[in-house]
């Protein structure tokens, strides 16, 4: 399993409309590319230098290949209409990880 995570620190008058965007529109149309099992979105809860607010959010997949693959046939495309919608308001920066364990507290 592997997780594509994307850092996004978006401007404050921004981020009312773009948190809802998210959610809205760009996650549901991550997940509709069929390359995507899930995904999690979270706040950072850290003050930034630069302002503005972080956010996280993370798209599991199930192996590199199926990952490799969105980056050669939907990367660029979803990327581009963040950039026409919000250009010039956001940064944000691409990790990609791959899971090694999980586990669950044990419920007494």
């Amino acid at each position: 399993m592997y997780v594509y995570n994307i850092t996004t620190n978006i401007q404050e008058n921004a981020e009312k409309e773009w948190l809802a965007w998210m959610q809205n529109t760009h996650i549901p149309e991550m997940l509709d590319t069929g390359k995507f099992l899930s995904a999690k979105m979270c706040k950072v809860l850290v003050e930034e230098d630069m302002g503005g607010m972080t956010y996280s959010v993370q798209y599991t997949v199930e192996n590199r290949d199926i990952l490799e693959d969105f980056h050669r046939t939907d990367a660029v495309l979803m990327k581009n209409k963040t950039n026409a919608k919000f250009a010039g308001q956001f940064v944000y920066f691409e990790t990609e990880m791959q899971l090694i364990d999980k586990q669950f507290a044990s419920k007494n």
